[in-house]
């Protein structure tokens, strides 16, 4: 059958359409076929090496903040695990493994963690940022603060953290936590400060005062790890979340490192830390209540008891004789009313607890009291918490 001239042109459009669709779509297929595949430096992302390294890197101060704090602290981080010994059903002990964070704060070799991290420890080992493992011995621990002092040989101490100053800490600073969690060796976080001044209820009923809130990330195994700031200086010691889940929710919490450092002082010079201890249990005292009771002061703390031979009783401060019905409340009445310590306007428990905490056993300090509307001095000497037993 012959063509004519117009169904040739047709036939001939056609086939060269649909032959050069064809190529396209198998360019690849044929050009490893007869070509082979494309060598390394022919690739788009390897041409680009050259000019690639000759590029600037591009850092931002925030990101060279958490560079130059990390680089000055790191080796001074310690990775801690511990065994214990648990007794089973047929009290067989059987070692259990746990694990933390610490850090460097003396050349001779001193690390600062947190107690529940070592406490009940038959043996701590210490992994420096290097990998090397070391034998550590305990110190000494405070279980109220939970904080804890262990050691390892001075020639082995790399590097010294530096510890900074958490009286001056502001909401919204920058914070950086490293650490160990889940055993991730040398780990940072960042966020900021969150909130200052928290309190913690534990299981056993005491409470954590003055804890610094923070939205770094902090997972099991970052306890006892440095809370940092912008200069690379330790403002805090990790040692708690609240979360729901198990892990972190945003919600950590550190030990100022004024307390720690404090409390770190005496577990080294004495073995022990002798917690300074006024000896009374009392009220808050708002204007309310003061109006109901007579009280001529806005705000303080009423005392309710004295503990017998304690410092409070020994200045002269007298706690509750009655109680009288409030309402629907009955209120202890009669005993002194605190409204100023060392020049310090007190209007809680808190407060008193925290001006007390700040102080050593063995210092002297001036209550400021009303009592029968007259207003009175009186001069304490702290004395040592006496001790108890954490359930």
């Amino acid at each position: 059958m012959r063509l004519t001239p117009f169904a040739l042109k047709t036939v001939l459009i056609l086939t060269l359409f649909t032959g050069g669709f064809y190529l396209w779509d198998h360019s690849f297929t044929l050009q490893r076929m007869f070509f082979g595949p494309p060598s390394a430096s022919e690739l788009d992302f390897n041409r680009d090496e050259a000019s690639r390294n000759s590029r600037a890197i591009i850092v931002s101060p925030d990101e060279q903040i958490n560079v130059n704090v990390f680089k000055k602290t790191h080796n001074a981080v310690v990775n801690i695990a511990t065994t214990t010994l648990h007794y089973n059903f047929w009290m067989q002990a059987v070692p259990a493994r746990g694990q933390g964070s610490g850090f460097i704060i003396d050349r001779r070799g001193y690390i600062l963690t947190n107690n529940h991290v070592v406490e009940d420890a038959q043996r701590i080992t210490v992994t420096l940022g290097s990998e090397k493992k070391l034998d550590a011995v305990l110190v000494g621990r405070d279980e109220e603060n939970d904080i804890a002092v262990i050691r390892i040989p001075e020639a082995d101490v790399p590097h010294i953290a530096k510890l900074g100053n958490s009286d001056l800490l502001k909401v919204g600073q920058k914070t950086i936590a490293i650490g160990n969690p889940f055993g991730l060796s040398q780990t940072m976080t960042t966020g900021i400060i969150s909130a200052l001044k928290r309190q913690f209820r534990e299981k056993d009923g005491s409470v954590m005062q003055n804890l610094i809130q923070t939205d770094s990330a902090i997972n099991p195994g970052n306890s006892g790890g440095p809370l940092l700031n912008s200069n690379g200086e330790v403002i805090g010691v990790n040692t708690m979340i609240y979360s729901l889940s198990g892990g972190s929710q945003g919600i950590g919490f550190a030990i100022p490192i004024n307390t720690a450092k404090k409390v770190a002082e005496e577990l080294i010079t004495k073995g022990r830390y002798s917690k300074p201890w006024l000896g009374i249990s009392g009220i808050d005292i708002n204007s309310e209540i003061a109006r109901e009771l007579g009280l001529q002061t806005g705000a303080g703390v009423l005392i309710v008891s004295t503990a017998p031979g304690g410092p409070a009783e020994l200045a002269g401060l007298h706690g509750s004789q009655r109680e009288e019905l409030i309402g629907n409340y009955i209120f202890p009445t009669g005993g002194d009313v605190i409204i100023a310590m060392n020049n310090v306007a007190v209007d809680s428990m808190e407060t008193i607890a925290n001006e007390v905490r700040k102080l050593i056993v063995g210092d002297s300090i001036t209550l400021t009291i009303i009592r029968n509307g007259r207003t009175l001095k009186k001069k304490a000497i702290l004395a040592e918490t006496p001790h108890r037993t954490r359930r």
